[in-house]
């Protein structure tokens, strides 16, 4: 090799590990009254988690603040692990759960513009056996007997947008009641080891529980998405996401399980009496790989992983000059999907004051809902305590990492009225 085409080589290398480093430290830190926040203010969040922490509510929390691509607050309290001695750590790794479903659904709308699916299609065309669903249809006995279950044809197939916004007429067994989600929680879906596939055909033995396309319900949809992602990426969703999304993003700490050595020391864990959520629903163990990988549900990350898959949201697509979606794509995922047609089902999760896009519950209104934003703020949090939101409005966006799904709810109300009251510029 001429000499000078080595030093252009080795040049072009320590770029290379530069950028990979770079991309692998999280975002740069800003100075928070530069980013208009209160310094006061902000420590008034740390006391509340601390004082949380001390009267033993939650064991410990990450939680990360950035705004203008910088930065704010980032700090860890608490413990690792209540059952242990290592204290909480920034690079703590969660079960992130639902939040998997971003990411499942950036992969989606990847293919999405590369022209390979659109979201008109219906899924029985990538997966055969959803093709004709039935719908279960509770009946009252008029004698008064026991309620009555009746199969009836689907009206409309299943299409992708049904998947992406939670339309599909599938549902959870975990929570919520009725002859369906009973059936749901029977069929102990989760049980065992399998892959992507064979979910999908378990899932397809099952009725839909309200017709495609009129009813948002919370479910396995994403899970289902996820394999459609397979079947046209010829790649399983691990793989795919890994390419496309993961190792370019730097976010070397966000995947399906965490069984290596040097991340197994680094799962946060709730107390040993809040390991539960729903029906029957238990806190997995990360650090043992299992065949499936639940785009709805399965993944673990950390709160700097996470803050720079916003951020290129938040950037429109687009994070250290690499482009992942385009900004018309970013808009369109973060707009309100449901429509004058579509009926907020019992289990309505989004709340008041919000719709859901592809992906994301999308705030509406300034107000009506009990929490603070800005119209256009786009949010979702998982069953295990963690939560994010994104605010254009505002370029700002928060994770949240917390393992405690019996008090998820409340910390994540708190924590966005205290962050929100220290932004004073």
């Amino acid at each position: 090799m001429r000499r000078s085409h080595r030093v252009v080589w080795l040049a072009a290398a320590a770029w290379l590990a530069l950028l990979s480093l770079a991309q692998a430290q999280g975002l740069p830190m800003g100075k928070p009254e530069e980013l208009g926040f209160a310094p006061d203010r902000l420590a008034r969040i740390t006391e509340t988690l601390k004082a949380t922490i001390d009267k033993h509510d939650i064991p410990g929390a990450v939680l990360l603040i950035a705004r203008h691509g910088k930065v704010a607050y980032f700090e860890s309290m608490g413990a690792l692990d209540p059952q242990g001695t290592a204290p909480m750590s920034k690079d703590a790794i969660f079960r992130i759960y639902s939040m998997s479903k971003p990411i499942t659904t950036v992969a989606a709308m990847m293919l999405f513009e590369e022209g390979r699916i659109t979201l008109d299609e219906p899924v029985g065309k990538y997966i055969p056996s959803l093709a004709k669903p039935q719908v279960g249809v509770q009946t009252t006995d008029s004698s008064g007997g026991p309620p009555k279950l009746e199969l009836v044809p689907a009206k409309r197939a299943i299409s992708l947008q049904d998947l992406l916004r939670h339309t599909s007429g599938f549902t959870y067994g975990f929570f919520g009641e009725g002859a369906v989600k009973k059936l749901y929680a029977e069929a102990k879906l989760t049980d065992g080891d399998f892959t992507n596939a064979e979910f999908v055909e378990r899932i397809a033995k099952l009725p839909l529980v309200y017709q495609p396309g009129t009813t948002w319900d919370y479910s396995h949809s994403t899970d289902v998405l996820g394999r459609v992602i397979e079947v046209v990426s010829g790649k399983s969703l691990y793989a795919f996401e890994k390419e496309r999304i993961l190792d370019p993003l730097g976010m070397r700490d966000t995947s399906f399980y965490a069984t290596d050595e040097g991340r197994q020391g680094r799962v946060a864990e709730p107390f040993a009496d809040d390991r539960s959520f729903g029906a029957g629903a238990a806190f997995n163990d990360p650090r043992i790989a299992k065949k499936w990988e639940s785009g709805g549900g399965g993944m673990v990350s950390t709160a700097s992983d996470y803050a720079r898959f916003l951020q290129m949201l938040l950037n429109g697509g687009t994070l250290n000059g690499k482009r992942y979606l385009g900004p018309k794509t970013i808009a369109y995922m973060t707009s309100d999907h449901l429509g004058a047609g579509i009926v907020p089902g019992p289990y309505y999760l989004p709340g008041p004051g919000y719709g859901f896009g592809l992906g994301f519950a999308v705030r509406r209104d300034a107000g009506v809902s009990p929490v603070n934003s800005s119209p256009g703020e786009y949010n979702w949090g998982g069953v295990g305590g963690t939560a994010f939101w994104v605010d254009p409005k505002e370029d700002m966006l928060v994770v949240y990492m917390m393992q405690s799904p019996s008090k998820r709810t409340h910390y994540r109300a708190v924590l966005r009225d205290m962050i929100y009251a220290a932004m004073v510029k």
